[in-house]
Parts: structure tokens; sequence; C-alpha cells
């Protein structure tokens, strides 16, 4: 936020009052030293106005060496002829201190009279000249000089008298004040310039200073576009240019660090692992979109809180654990409403400046969900083949083992030991030509052989050939047994319009026949096998219900799996390899169509075929007959 400098507190009042200082402080140095030599000179002058000229002083030391009544008439008339304006008082005292004569008539009776100046004594005594300026509220300022008379008589000097003087100075001071007077005045007029001066100079610094400043707040607030306006080629003027030349690369490098946070944004977009950085505290600063959905959490809540608890480690591990030894980890996240939880994995890396001081951490989550599940299934997948192998296997063995044993020997047992055989080892041919095909459609060699087919006359050919099988095992078992077996019947929902369809027959009639097959093997006494025949407009359905135990909820997702069964022991004694549904869904897949159950326990389920089908451009309506 701005914050506007009171005027008292700116630049622009202390360079005004410094320069004021500075201005009165010369002016009174300067008329100080003036006045004091000023002073001094009009001192010096009035001494040298009020001394004795020689002409006066010659004949007075001389009468007052003589000492005698002509002498002393002759000093008067020298004192009363001398005239200077600035003497108010003059005393004449020979050697002994009497006053011998007076310049003021007013005083003749002072004459010969010893003076009382004790100063006048001393002159008299030491020889030695005696002036003072004395200040008299009274008398006001006045001068005194005390001069002693010596008379030169061969080699020695011998003090004579002394005349005393007294001066008015009034008039001198007067002066003296009238030109202090003066220089104050003038003093206040050179201040008051000075004031009017420092203000300009003072305004002409400091504007160019606030629009810097001004500029420096517009900075601060993300506006680069501003320049000063540069009035001179000073310091300021460079500053100033150093200011905008700063504006300038402060909006080239933040264009740059834009563009650079949006390549690096849309980088984090478009990966397809999760990112995650955080600071040297271990608290999140950047996360991507698709860390977000992995870790079904939003991008606002995760500011500021800990890698640790997001990745729910806290019972694990330590950030600075994380900081000393970034080894790869498996986490395990629960997805939303999906029962299967996510596998991540999770590779750390620190952020380091270029002196080598740790900033942060890297987290890389990878979804490895598939690729466990692809490990797992192989795993099962090997276990279940090796299981499906084995239990034939050692049947083969055992019986092999009774025939050696002796069994051979009777026709009847023999026979019966040999029919066992034969289908354990059928059953093994058939559980590893499954496989095969699976593989190559896996690998995707498997041939297809797509040819235009009336799937109508298809579908009922495999249903016509389903209840010859079914008459002939139940009169075969009936034959060899002598009970009455199972009995089915297959109802038909089929279309009457013929339906040209882009197949490959060999294959659709494989899937088809595996689903029936478990129709039949899980139909009840009696029970009924709906199959019906419907078109849209770009598709044939078929679907094949029947009447058995059903498949429970939690099974439905797996029902294609290989080697997957509802219920294993049953479906083993039925002699299934859990590998029929997975050849018909990557069969019906690898045509371009869709498989399908729908199940409810106990009440049985129905399988659904959606295959790609482009009408023909005549042919009869749908008929939901059935067809006998």
């Amino acid at each position: 936020m701005k914050k506007k400098a009171r005027f008292f507190r700116s630049i622009q009042f202390k360079i005004l009052i410094i320069f004021i200082l500075l201005l009165l402080s010369t002016i009174e140095i300067i008329g100080a030293y003036f006045v004091h030599r000023l002073e001094q000179q009009n001192i010096e002058s009035f001494e040298t106005q009020v001394q004795l000229p020689s002409y006066v002083a010659t004949p007075l030391a001389t009468n007052l060496a003589q000492n005698t009544t002509g002498s002393g008439r002759k000093i008067r008339t020298l004192i009363k002829e001398y005239s200077s304006p600035q003497i108010s008082e003059m005393k004449v005292v020979d050697s002994q201190g009497k006053i011998v004569a007076t310049k003021s008539a007013n005083n003749s009776e002072l004459i010969g009279r010893r003076t009382t100046n004790t100063e006048v004594k001393r002159v008299l005594y030491s020889g030695r000249k005696f002036t003072k300026i004395l200040h008299d509220d009274r008398d006001g300022s006045y001068y005194v000089a005390i001069t002693p008379m010596i008379n030169s008589n061969g080699d020695s000097n011998t003090v004579v008298g002394a005349v005393y003087i007294r001066a008015d100075m009034d008039q001198i001071y007067k002066n003296i004040n009238d030109i202090v007077s003066t220089f104050f005045i003038a003093s206040l007029v050179a201040g008051l310039m000075g004031a009017i001066i420092s203000i300009v100079v003072a305004r002409a610094i400091t504007r160019p200073i606030s629009e810097m400043k001004q500029q420096a707040f517009h900075m601060a607030e993300g506006d680069y576009f501003g320049q000063v306006r540069i009035y001179s080629q000073d310091e300021l003027g460079q500053l100033a240019q150093a200011v905008n030349n700063l504006s300038i690369k402060v909006e080239e490098e933040r264009e740059n660090s834009d563009a650079e946070r949006n390549r690096l944004d849309s980088v984090l977009r478009q990966m397809t692992d999760g990112v995650l950085a955080t600071d040297r505290h271990g608290k999140i600063t950047i996360i991507n979109e698709t860390a977000c959905d992995l870790l079904n959490v939003e991008a606002q809540e995760t500011q500021n809180q800990s890698l640790i608890e997001i990745l729910a480690l806290t019972e694990q591990v330590k950030f600075d654990d994380l900081l000393a030894n970034q080894t790869e980890r498996i986490l395990e996240i629960r997805s939303g409403n999906d029962p299967e939880n996510l596998i991540l994995q999770a590779d750390f890396s620190l952020i380091k400046r270029s002196t080598g001081f740790v900033t942060g951490l890297v987290c890389v989550l990878h979804d490895v969900t598939e690729q466990q599940k692809i490990d797992r299934d192989r795993r099962q997948f090997v276990s279940n083949v090796s299981h499906e192998l084995r239990t034939p296997l050692t049947s083969l063995r055992s019986y092999e083992e009774a025939l050696s044993d002796g069994a051979m020997d009777d026709p009847k047992l023999s026979k019966q030991f040999l029919h066992v055989i034969q289908e354990e080892t059928e059953r093994m041919i058939r559980m590893i030509s499954s496989l095969l095909s699976l593989s190559r459609l896996d690998q995707g060699t498997a041939k297809i052989s797509v040819e235009l087919v009336n799937f109508n006359e298809l579908f009922s050919y495999i249903l016509d050939r389903f209840d010859m099988m079914i008459q002939k095992d139940q009169e075969k078992q009936l034959a060899d047994s002598g009970v009455q077996p199972k009995r089915y019947q297959i109802k038909r929902l089929l279309t009457h319009r013929d339906l040209w369809v882009e197949i490959d027959p060999d294959k659709i009639t494989q899937a088809i026949d595996n689903i029936l097959n478990n129709a039949l093997k899980y139909s009840p006494d009696g029970g009924t096998i709906t199959c019906r025949l419907v078109y849209t407009q770009n598709n044939v359905i078929l679907s094949i219900a029947d009447q058995g135990l059903g498949i429970p909820r939690k099974d439905l997702k797996r029902i294609f799996d290989r080697f997957y069964r509802v219920d294993k022991a049953r479906s083993r004694k039925q002699g299934g390899t859990g590998l029929g549904l997975s050849i018909a869904k990557e069969v019906v897949e690898a045509q371009g169509g869709h498989i399908w159950v729908n199940s409810t326990e106990n009440r049985g389920s129905t399988f659904y075929i959606l295959l790609p089908y482009n009408p023909a451009e005549t042919g009869g309506e749908w008929d939901d007959e059935t067809a006998e």
C-alpha cells in the first residue's frame, strides 16, 4: 500500500532546512567577523583621533619638566588651544600627582589639587600608558586614556607627568549598531531569498525522485509500462534512465517468467503422471491435475499441506527421511467409489539451488495399478494352468499305474480306465487349444476371415445343432445308465429379417457355443434357455438367457477373466476350463463387437453379444414372434 510521506519528513523539507541553516550559519559567521573587525577598526581610528599630537605632547613634556609658574600657564594655554570634538574631558598631572591644567572651565577649581585616580598614579609610577573603554548606564560608553609624559634628557627618560583623556564613544557605537542593523536586515533578506532558492533547488532534486518513487510503486503493483521523465543528464537523469531500463527489463523478465510458468503448467497438465512439489518444510507448493485425480483431492485443499499427509505416509516415514533417502515407494490409494484401490509408484527427487542448498522435494506418481494387475493375473494364470494341467495328469498317472499293476487283465475295468484316460486327454487338448487361441488373439496373430453372413441363419443353425446335441446326449445317457436325464428347452425369439453382417462365422460360432454350453451346464432340470436376436439401426444384438444359479454381483466384473470361476468346485465337476467366456470376449471384441452380462443370483444370467451392422436397402419388418 502506498503511503505518502509527510512534508516535514520529506527530503524536500530536509534539503530546505539544511540549505537555510547553512546559509544562515555562513551569514552569521561572516557577520560576526565583519562586526568584530568593524568595531576594532572604529576603536583604532577613534584612539588615533584622541591621541595627543607630537606638537602638543612635546611642549607639554618640556613645560612639565621645568615645573615653573610660567610653565603651568603655558600648559593650560596649550590645553585650551588643543581642540578635538571627541574629547569630553582632559587633565594634565605633574610627576607629583598634582593637576596642572584641565580643558573644561568647570573643573578649574581642581587645578593644584592632587589627583585621586589610582590609574593615573599607576601610570606615573610605571611609565606605561593606560587605555580602557567603559560603559555606564548614566554616562553611556566612553574611552579613557592616560598617557605618561616623558622628558628625554640625555640618555635617561624621566616621567614628568601624565595626560588624562576621556572621550565619548556613543556615536561610534551608534554607528556600529546602525551597521549591524543594516547587516541583520540584509541577512533576513538573504535568508528569505535563500529559502526561495532552496525550495526551487529542493524541488528540482526531489521531483525526479518522487516520480521514480511513483514508478517503483507501480512496478510493485505489476504495472511496468510507465516511464520516468528525464529532466537533465546529471546523476538524477542517469538514475531516471536506469529506472526506465529496469522497468523494461523487469517487464521482459516477467513476461518470460509467465511464459515459462504457462509452459510448465501446460506440461504438468498434459502429463499422464502425477507431479507434486514441496518447499523445504514439506508443504505442497505445486500439484497437477493428474495428481489430484490420482489422490482424489482438490488442488486448493492441498496448498501448504504436508506431502506426508497427502500421501498417507505419516505412520511410515517423516519428511526429513525422504530428504535423506529418495527411495521409491508403492502407495495404495482408495479411488472414490471404486472398490479396487489404486496402486501408485512414488518417485522422489530433491530440488537444489546452484549452491547445493536443498529447497524442496519433487514427487512423481505413476499409476501402476494395471501393471500390478497384469503381474497378479500372470501369476494367477501360471498357477491356474499348472493346477488345471496337474489334475488330469495326476488322473492319467493314477489310471496308468492301475493298468500297469494288473487292471489291464480285467477287460471291463481296463475299458473303463482307458475311457477316463481318453476324457482327461481330450480335456487337456481342449484347454491347450483354448490357451493357444487366446494367445493368438492377445498377440493379434489370430486370423480373422471376414465374410458377409446372414446372421439370422447362422444363429438358427447353431441353435439347431444344439437341439440335436441335447437330444443325442439325453438318449445316450438314458441308454447307458437307464436314468432319466435333465431336460432342456431352447426358446427362440428371432427376427424374420435377413441380417447380413460382416463377421468370421467360425469365431462367432465358437463364442456362441461357449455361452450356450455354459447355459446348458448350469440350467436346472426342465429349464428354458431363451435366445433372442434383434437389430437396431447400426447393430445386431443377440442374447442367451438361462434359469441357472446366476452370478453374484461381486463376481460380475471378473466373469470374463481367464480361469475365473464363481464356484470352482462345481465348475470343475462340470468339466469346464474357465476359458470359454474369455475366448468369447476376445473373439467378439476382435470383430468390433461388445459382450456383457446381466445376472441376478438364483434367478439366472443373460449374456449379450452386440455386433456392428449396416442395414440392407430392403428387408422385412422386425417380428417379435417365436420362430419354431
